[in-house]
Formats: C-alpha cells, sequence, structure tokens
C-alpha cells in the first residue's frame, strides 16, 4: 500500500508543485531586482508554467502538465472568490465520495457508454446464464443493461467509490433490476467466479489485472477491456465499439 502512495501521480504532482516553489521565489525576485514588477496573479501564472515544465521533464501523462499549469491560478482565484469555508469541505467531500482512492489506484472514473454495452452484449450472446462483472463499474450502466438483457445471466459490477456505488444500488432498485452492485477493491473478488470480466480501468493497472486474470481465470473464461491493452499479451479479438473511438479488446482463457 504504501509503495503504491509512493509511486501515485496525484503525489508526485504535488511534491512538484512544492518543488516549484522556490524556483518561481528566485525568479520573480531576480525578475525584482531588474526592475521588473509582478502582480499576484502572474506569479500564480508563472508558478503554473514552472510546475507544467517540471512535470512534463518528469514524464507524467500529459493531463498532469495541464492540472500543474492551472493548480496555482485556480487556487488563487478560488482565495479571491472569497466563498464561505463549508463550500469547500462541500466540494471535497463530493470528489472524495466520487473518485475515493483514484491517487492509489491510478483508475479515474471513466464511463463506458451504449455502443460498447451492445458490443459485450453480443460477445457474450452464446453464454447461457453468464456469470459477469464490471469491474469499476461506474454509475453501472453496462451492469443494469446486461441485466435487462439477459435475465438468464448473474450480471454484477464492483465498485470502489461510496458515491457511484450509492447510485448504482439506487438505479437498481428503482428498476426493478436484478443486477447487483457490491462496493469494494475488484482485488478482493475472485474471477474464478465468474464466465466473463470487464474492465475499464486505466494503463497504470492493467499489469496487475493480467496477473490476476492469468491466476484465477478458469478455461473458457473471457477478459474485456475498453480502450486499454494489456502488454504480456496480445488479444484474441479487438472489436471497434464505436467509429473512430476506443477500441474493445478481448482475451480468451
Amino acid at each position: 500500500m504504501l509503495r503504491q502512495i509512493l509511486r501515485a501521480p496525484a503525489l508526485k504532482a504535488l511534491l512538484i508543485q512544492v518543488l516549484a516553489v522556490p524556483l518561481m521565489l528566485l525568479l520573480v525576485y531576480g525578475l525584482a531586482r531588474a526592475g521588473v514588477r509582478m502582480s499576484l496573479p502572474v506569479v500564480a501564472l508563472l508558478q503554473g508554467v514552472l510546475a507544467a515544465l517540471i512535470t512534463w521533464r518528469a514524464g507524467l501523462a500529459r493531463w498532469w502538465c495541464a492540472i500543474g499549469l492551472l493548480f496555482a491560478p485556480a487556487l488563487l482565484g478560488a482565495s479571491l472568490l472569497a466563498l464561505p469555508p463549508v463550500f469547500f469541505l462541500l466540494v471535497f467531500v463530493f470528489l472524495l465520495s466520487l473518485y475515493w482512492s483514484t491517487f492509489r489506484t491510478q483508475v479515474p472514473f471513466y464511463p463506458s457508454g451504449p455502443a460498447v454495452w451492445q458490443a459485450v452484449a453480443q460477445l457474450i450472446a452464446d453464454r447461457p446464464g453468464v456469470r459477469f462483472v464490471d469491474i469499476g463499474s461506474g454509475l453501472g450502466g453496462l451492469v443494469l443493461d446486461l441485466a435487462r438483457r439477459r435475465p438468464d445471466g448473474q450480471c454484477c459490477g464492483i465498485e470502489l467509490a461510496p458515491l457511484p456505488w450509492l447510485l448504482s444500488r439506487l438505479r437498481a432498485l428503482a428498476s426493478g433490476s436484478r443486477a447487483r452492485f457490491l462496493r469494494g477493491d475488484y482485488e478482493a473478488l475472485d474471477f474464478g467466479h465468474y464466465d466473463v470480466v470487464f474492465a475499464y480501468l486505466s494503463p497504470a493497472a492493467m499489469q496487475a489485472l493480467w496477473i490476476k486474470a492469468e491466476r484465477e481465470m478458469l478455461p473458457g473464461g473471457m477478459l474485456l477491456s475498453y480502450e486499454f491493452k494489456i502488454a504480456a499479451r496480445e488479444p484474441d479479438k479487438t472489436i471497434a465499439a464505436t467509429e473512430g473511438g476506443p477500441l474493445l479488446y478481448l482475451w480468451c482463457f
């Protein structure tokens, strides 16, 4: 757990912001000595530019560069709005319930869409009584759709973040669906209990996913991954679920 936290891009991005502060102060001091005065917004933008450059040099994903660039200006802007402290607390609680341990798992909220659900339904059409699990099921759209299409099957989703999990449960109750939603880490599941495992995770999670699938999935099982490939083995099948969009990859066991 500690190693995962130390390797988390969010922690690296925070440390980069800290590293950029003395560099920014030295640059501001040097410019002031040269007679160049800068306003507070310009200083915040300078901090962002330095953080973005360090982030780029550190090899983090491109979106971290954008976050590094905008963090200080956004912080300054929020302070100038004079919003009540409870507002920031509510925003923090909302984001925490939505993203939960993304800093550790490196798996953000990635919703799939109806075109992907249709492709998955076609892939499992010839599996009577299919036992299906969506790991990182988000708002539960895929699981609810399959449960409606396949009343003979057992459709389950597991989600770590509390808010998407709760909304999934409420959607299932409101629609009278047989879909089940568990809250927790998919690492606690035994993939051997399922015929089909669907994942829409992130590149950082694919190696660990493959190790677990290779260890636990039974002969005849199927692993599906939307958008993200597994480097250890070429997929047995690749499907263009959406025109011009990400691909759906399939591995058979």
